[in-house]
């Protein structure tokens, strides 16, 4: 049997962490199977819909390269993949429900109706009078055109059980079930009931949600039963938490993708963290490619413990995707965050790139760390203290008054030309590196850490600047000293 699997986001809004990993886990299950990995599109509920949704859920998983093979933009042979095009078929199924007896007409206003009130497992006692009604008068009012809904008809005794691929067999009694809506008074189909209709007529064979729909299982299962449908493999997943006691939400204000993306996280990176939580390679291998995911992905990894979503791990994970880039691709992605703070066009892009990229986790670190090369930032002559180096003001003042005679003598200002007049004067001089190179750095930008050392400063500022910059040093310490 082929395996299909179906992601089948509403158009409500941006794409949540938690959506995106659903898709995720169920493109993966498709992949790893050689089936079919199906987006459908459940916009039923309209009160929520929010324009320009649809295309943010395509946007996100073409990005991630979660590709669907049948859907509402290329079709397929399960159509139509927008669930309100759809809305025919579920009038139909609904009353075959009640015609084989597995459902029934409720006439009940909301002020009468009882059976919303599942709690404290009393489902069975707030049961809807109307499922007592004649069958006969029942369709006889509804035929009339008497106001009514479709209620799934729960059986009053025994038991219900499902199997799910994490938590495996459960067991629910049917009196803790709610004989819940099927079709509106209007015509529309709740959520539960349409999904069980699109995925049979879809050929779902496995679905991955939230857990939230574990209490739902049951009455989906009743009504595959009624039927005489076969059930999809159930994976119902964790959820992700922004700390021990609260879900991320978009309606808290919980960051999306495009957020993520938007924050100069990697597209990669995100997905490769998204995969983690909730899910444990076998072996001690955390960055994943896609096609890697495929290959290692297995339903034993995930964890029934709702995990944590961990901003650090994101951003370490994103660094070493940052680092594995070749330096074309970084500059690629680098120079629109560079030219934020950074438009001088006379930079060597590359040497700066080159600088930049072993010391950057997340792009949004680099508009601050080249907001020198424009404009010299004030810093205090604090800044030239270090221990590691061995330097103090004092000595930094009589280092930068040793180096600028020997940056005015370089005539062809290269990388290598600057290196090795500096290393020539430190050998003679008979310092240690960083007693002449680390206020020469502090000199040139203000910072402490700086996309590359003080050669690679002199090279990116150019000859002129880095001379004004290194007296315009001493004229600071001088003054502050004294």
């Amino acid at each position: 049997m082929e395996v299909r699997t179906r992601f089948a986001p509403s158009p409500t809004g941006y794409m949540h962490i938690g959506n995106l990993r659903t898709a995720l886990y169920t493109y993966l299950i498709a992949r790893k199977n050689h089936g079919k990995f199906i987006l459908r599109i459940e916009d039923t509920d309209q009160g929520r819909y929010v324009e320009g949704a649809t295309d943010v859920i395509y946007r996100t998983l073409k990005t991630c390269g979660l590709n669907w093979d049948e859907g509402p933009d290329i079709g397929g042979p399960c159509g139509p993949y927008i669930q309100s095009q759809r809305m025919g078929m579920f009038k139909e199924y609904a009353e075959k429900l009640v015609e084989s007896g597995h459902a029934y007409y409720c006439f009940c206003t909301k002020s009468e109706d009882s059976s919303e009130d599942t709690a404290n497992g009393l489902a069975s006692a707030n049961r809807c009078p109307c499922r007592d009604l004649d069958p006969a008068e029942a369709k006889k009012r509804h035929d009339a055109g008497e106001s009514c809904v479709i209620r799934q008809k729960i059986p009053n005794e025994g038991t219900t059980t499902f199997h799910d691929e994490i938590y495996g067999d459960i067991t629910v009694e049917n009196t803790d079930l709610d004989d819940q809506v099927l079709l509106k008074s209007d015509g529309m189909p709740t959520y539960n009931f349409a999904n069980v209709v699109d995925d049979h007529t879809m050929g779902i064979t496995h679905v991955v949600r939230g857990n939230e729909y574990l209490s739902s299982a049951p009455k989906y299962n009743l009504l595959y039963s009624a039927f005489g449908w076969e059930p999809p493999v159930y994976i119902h997943v964790e959820h992700i938490m922004r700390d021990a006691t609260h879900k991320l939400s978009k309606r808290d204000g919980d960051a999306s993708f495009e957020d993520f993306r938007a924050k100069g996280y990697l597209t990669e990176a995100i997905l490769n963290y998204i995969l983690l939580l909730g899910w444990a390679p076998k072996g001690e291998q955390e960055i994943f490619t896609l096609d890697e995911m495929i290959e290692a992905f297995d339903l034993s990894g995930i964890s029934k413990s709702p995990a944590i979503f961990d901003p650090l791990k994101l951003t370490a994970i994103n660094a070493v995707y940052i680092r594995n880039l070749p330096l074309e691709k970084f500059i690629e992605y680098a120079e629109p965050w560079i030219r934020q703070t950074c438009k001088r066009t006379d930079i060597d892009m590359p040497l700066l790139c080159a600088g930049l990229q072993p010391r950057t986790e997340v792009f949004n670190d680099i508009p601050e760390r080249v907001d020198f090369i424009d404009q010299m930032p004030e810093y205090s002559i604090d800044m030239y203290v270090s221990k590691k180096m061995k330097t103090t003001p004092q000595t930094s003042l009589e280092a930068l008054k040793k180096l600028i005679p020997v940056i005015e003598g370089i005539q062809d200002f290269t990388t290598e030309n600057i290196h090795d007049a500096l290393f020539k004067q430190i050998e003679a001089d008979g310092v240690k590196n960083g007693l002449y190179l680390y206020p020469l750095r502090v000199a040139l930008s203000g910072k402490a850490v700086t996309p590359g050392g003080g050669v690679e400063l002199a090279k990116i500022l150019g000859k002129q600047d880095t001379l004004d910059r290194m007296h315009k040093a001493v004229e600071k310490l001088t003054a502050e000293i004294c």
